[in-house]
Order: C-alpha cells, then structure tokens, then sequence
C-alpha cells in the first residue's frame, strides 16, 4: 500500500514516537510510506533524525506549525493537497490536532476531485456519503484540544472543527477509550468509526532490566545515593503535566522521610519556575532534574527508580504510565483519561483524583513505606501491559484496519 502519514511536528512526545514506530514497522512490512510533518522547534527535542533514518520519504513543510495562523494554515493546507496528489497514496493517516484537520480536509478534497462524484461546495456532503475512491483517511486521536482547563470559546472553536472534519474520515483511531467517550459526547464522529489502539512502544527497551552496575551509574550521575526512594516523573516541563503539584506534596513528605528523592525526566520551558518553587520551599537536595534525555534511556531511569508519578491534568493516555509497569515499577496518577485503562487502583498504583494533594501524599507514603507492595504492584503492571503494548501488535492492528478500508 500507499501510505502517507501526517503529523504537525517531531518533537519527543508521546503521539511522535508512536507516528514514527508505525511509519518504521509499515515500511518493514513491504508498505510504500510517507511522512509529511511541519518544522520542529523547542526544548522539547525532537525525532526528526530517527525519522530522516527510518528507510521511508519525509518531507517538511515550513508553513505547517502548531499555532493557529490563518496564512500559514492556508498555505500548508494547499501544500499538502499538492503532495497528495503527486503520491496519489491509498491510505492517508494524520495525527495530532492542526496536522489532522488540515490533512484530512486536504486528502479528502483530493478524494473528491478524483471521485465519481461532483466536487462543488454544494454536493460536497453528498460527494462524502458517495465516494468510495481513494485515499481512505484514518485520523488517530492522541489527546484532544477540547479540555476543561481550555477557554470556552477556545474549546467551541476545536470541537466545532473536529466535528466537521470527522465528517472527512473513514476511520478514527483513539488510543485510550476514554478519548472515544469524549469525542463521543459532544459529537465528534460516529460510533462505528471509532476503534480503540493502545499506543506501542518498543516494549523490550522497559523489560529488560540492566546491570546493577548500570543501575548504580545511573544513579550517581544525578548525585542519587542507591539506599534513597527516588520518585520519578517523566513529562515534558510544561503547563498542566502537573510538576506543581509533586513539588507541594514534596513539602511534606521530605519532613517525615529524608531519603526520598525526586527526579524530572524532560525539559521544557516551566524548568526554571519549578526550580525557583523548589528552592523557595527548601527542597533542593531532595529533587534532581535530568534534562532532556534520549528516549532509549527513559527505560534505564526507571529501572534506576522505584516509584512513577504521573500528575497531568489532560492526556490521551501518558505512555510515561505503561513504560514504568513495564519496568516493574508502580505508579500514581491523577484519575483523567485514559490512565484508568492501564493503573489498576490497589492493584498496579494509585489512581487519585486530579489536584487532590492530601491524597498525593498519602499514595506516595504507603510506597515509600512498603518495598513489597512496590514489587507486587509493579509485577502485575507489568503483566497487564506487557502484550497490549507492543508495537509489532499496534502496527499490525493498523495495518489491518488499512486492508479492510480498501
């Protein structure tokens, strides 16, 4: 097949490593694969690299940027209706927010022009129900735009638009249930479009443990002694991935055990003012900060860890939460999303609710205080995920939802 992917940047996130193992395990199976992005900025880091070394087409485009910008969004949409047409693909594939709503109305326009049917405004929505051409048009929802931490007229603006491009999709795949539930709600699509697909990772990068000797390097490079509870948080250091909230119920917690130590895996543009809250507070030597770091090496740090924290307000489903069960490890969460679908509260974690910090303190203190219970819990994570997960079983789902579209 033909597949063209879209994506509006390449920055280390959740949505890009999961675009670029479906674009690298499609071209390992025989698949003719393009992927189109917009330019990657920021201290976020970014895959472009990985992408460029993958063995399939990557193109840029300049104009295709995640902030909203009428010109720009115009001349990215009518690029990316020039690149369809010159691939002429079977499959267009899109994620993210800007480069799925100017993607799929750009590979649905090219549907139109090339289908049976009239492609005027007026039978547009009579040349959707009628066209069986090609390209078929599959969207994956990674996170929505629509939140409640959103302005309510921003929130009308996404849904409004999401609503009418679904209407240009044949299939919408959502990596947590809860975001089919939400889409759902204020109604974004149809039911039978919706499929759910765990996000895969490279599940062997988690499983395997490494050295004690390994573990103990990783440790001393950020100054961690080996006999502290090191509490870890992988998120970019950004607004509502709730760093905040760790570091007031650090307040705490440091007062009654003085081998607790925390460490922010990521980087971003909030890293100074958490460290100004955290020196105010008197917690220097209780939290570290590494940085951005290689993807390869999330697996060795938490192995190097002994508890996830994970207190985002908005997510699809974090991939931070199945990479730590995979490593045997338990985690606390804020209750939103997707992320009851993988921490089995009392089973593989603590699911609290979001903001609640009384009750972070409490989940973090029972694991602190019991070993075992850290054990147990991140055994039966790791059981729960350790299919579900895979990347070979998420490429292999797709690429059967292509051939049936076809």
């Amino acid at each position: 097949m033909k597949i063209v992917h879209i994506i509006t940047r390449l920055i280390v996130g959740g949505a890009q490593e999961n675009t670029l193992l479906t674009c690298e395990g499609l071209h390992a199976r025989g698949h003719n694969v393009t992927l189109i992005t917009g330019p990657t900025t920021g201290p976020e880091g970014q895959l472009v690299e990985r992408a460029r070394q993958g063995g399939y087409r990557v193109i840029e485009i300049e104009s295709l940027q995640r902030e909203i910008n009428p010109l720009k969004d115009i001349s990215a949409y009518k690029k990316l209706k020039q690149i369809i047409q010159e691939l002429d693909p079977d499959i267009v594939h899109t994620h993210s927010a800007k480069g799925g709503i100017l993607g799929r109305w750009a590979a649905y326009a090219f549907r139109i022009k090339t289908g049976s049917c009239c492609g005027r405004l007026e039978k547009f929505e009579q040349a959707q129900a009628k066209s069986h051409g090609k390209p078929k048009i599959v969207h994956t929802i990674h996170g929505l735009a629509f939140h409640p931490y959103e302005s309510a007229f921003k929130n009308k603006l996404y849904i409004a638009a999401e609503k009418a491009t679904s209407k240009r999709c044949d299939m919408i795949l959502s990596v947590a249930q809860a975001m089919t539930d939400q889409a759902l709600v204020v109604g974004i699509g149809r039911p039978e479009q919706y499929i759910k697909i765990f996000s895969g990772m490279e599940t062997e990068d988690y499983l395997q443990k490494p050295s004690e000797e390994k573990l103990a390097s990783i440790r001393q490079s950020y100054d961690i002694p080996n006999n502290h509870v090191v509490i870890t948080s992988v998120a970019r250091l950004f607004e509502l991935k709730g760093h905040e909230y760790i570091i007031k119920s650090a307040k705490t917690i440091a007062k009654k055990y003085q081998n607790v130590i925390w460490l922010f895996v990521g980087d971003g543009i909030l890293k100074d003012t958490f460290q100004k809250q955290i020196n105010e507070a008197g917690l220097t030597k209780h939290f570290r900060f590494t940085g951005l770091v290689e993807p390869k090496e999330i697996g060795p740090i938490l192995h190097a860890s002994d508890i996830l924290v994970h207190c985002s307000l908005r997510e699809g489903l974090a991939r931070a939460l199945p990479q730590a069960l995979l490593c045997g490890k338990p985690v606390i969460s804020f209750d939103v999303d997707g992320a009851r679908e993988v921490v089995i509260n009392e089973e593989s974690g603590y699911l609290i609710p979001p903001k609640d910090i009384p009750a972070l303190i409490h989940a973090q203190e029972k694991l602190i205080e019991a070993p075992d219970k850290r054990q147990q819990y991140g055994q039966n994570g790791k059981s729960l995920c350790e299919k579900e997960f895979s990347h070979d079983l998420m490429v292999e789902r797709i690429e059967q939802i292509y051939k049936s579209l076809i």
